[in-house]
């Protein structure tokens, strides 16, 4: 009963309640919102940002955070539409981005393990730095016109009305559950995180550890970018401008905890469903998107608060709990007295 007790509890719990509830709402109000074309829809809007959610869940259980993705994203999507007009054939173009991605990913890796920098900072500079490139490339252009097996990849479906990209997000929660809850190395993302000293004392080597979660973060972002131009089927220097707000949005609603240690990928893909039908009923409903935004900054305030809020009912009652086991045992000693 009490095992039962704390399931109903936990906060996977409480995001299944919610997304419940959305979908109820949603089903009422659209009729059109069940349908295979609607829901694939569902996830195709949003594909990137849900990918790289995967693996800044992997940055902030390590105790870190990564400010710099959407710029990243935006710097991998330029660089391939500028490089394919200059004349690089596009896989080429494809590689060379996601190595930048990869090279972003470095910056970032070595100011914070290597050198000891807070990554809020770090990544708060590479997010300015690498959109500054991304907008130098393409200027106030908008460069499109891309190949047609390429922009075929971001719009058309691959295995039956499934497109790559929701193919390709389902292949990477898939393994990166396994890592992060069933590995060694996902362990270690856990004890760094909850303590990065005590673990660097124990022998682990904390900044190669981080070093190769940043550099996954940038590869990742990148791959995203290349997603999001195909997708698109044109780029400009502003493309996924601001998508850091939902994708640390969907971790922290997701239970992972901001200081790190906390959280796993099963809450992190409640909080995507949850967060993609919210989105998609208010879209179904005509609701604007500046008005979309501000539930989702709202969602992110809360996914701050509420876990906090949680924590300090739980200890005030194991305290008071305490207390009261506490007294019968100091009355007993007085009256022995």
């Amino acid at each position: 009963m009490e095992t039962n007790l704390r399931r109903l509890i936990r906060w996977e719990g409480f995001l299944l309640a919610i997304l419940a509830l959305v979908v109820i709402v949603n089903v009422s109000r659209a009729p059109a919102y069940l349908t295979l074309a609607n829901q694939i829809n569902l996830f195709q809007l949003s594909i990137e940002k849900i990918i790289v959610a995967l693996v800044m869940a992997f940055v902030i259980i390590n105790g870190e955070i990564d400010l710099s993705v959407a710029s990243v994203m935006g710097l991998a999507a330029c660089l391939t539409a500028v490089l394919f007009e200059s004349g690089t054939p596009m896989p080429l173009a494809i590689l060379i981005a996601l190595l930048a991605g990869v090279c972003c990913g470095v910056f970032n890796g070595f100011w914070v393990a290597y050198v000891g920098l807070p990554s809020l900072a770090v990544t708060l500079a590479g997010m300015i730095g690498f959109r500054g490139v991304a907008r130098i490339l393409i200027e106030d252009r908008s460069i499109g016109g891309f190949p047609e097996w390429f922009t075929t990849l971001g719009q058309q479906p691959l295995i039956g009305p499934f497109p790559l990209s929701l193919v390709l997000f389902a292949t990477l929660f898939a393994l990166a559950l396994v890592i992060l809850q069933f590995s060694g190395v996902g362990r270690l993302v856990y004890v760094v995180g909850n303590n990065a000293s005590v673990a660097r004392y124990s022998g682990i080597d904390t900044a190669r550890l981080k070093m190769g979660i940043f550099i996954a973060s940038g590869l990742i972002a990148a791959m995203a970018g290349v997603l999001l131009a195909a997708r698109l089927g044109a780029v400009r220097g502003n493309t996924a401008e601001g998508f850091e707000l939902d994708i640390i949005t969907i971790v922290l609603l997701g239970g992972v905890s901001i200081f790190g240690g906390v959280g796993n990928l099963v809450g992190v893909g409640l909080a995507i469903l949850v967060i993609l039908n919210l989105r998609n009923g208010m879209s179904l409903l005509n609701v604007t998107g500046n008005v979309q935004t501000g539930v989702i900054g709202v969602l992110l305030i809360l996914s701050v608060l509420l876990p906090n809020l949680v924590q300090m009912a739980r200890e005030q009652i194991q305290r008071r709990m305490a207390e009261r086991k506490e007294a019968p045992i100091e009355t007993e000693t007085s009256v022995s007295s």
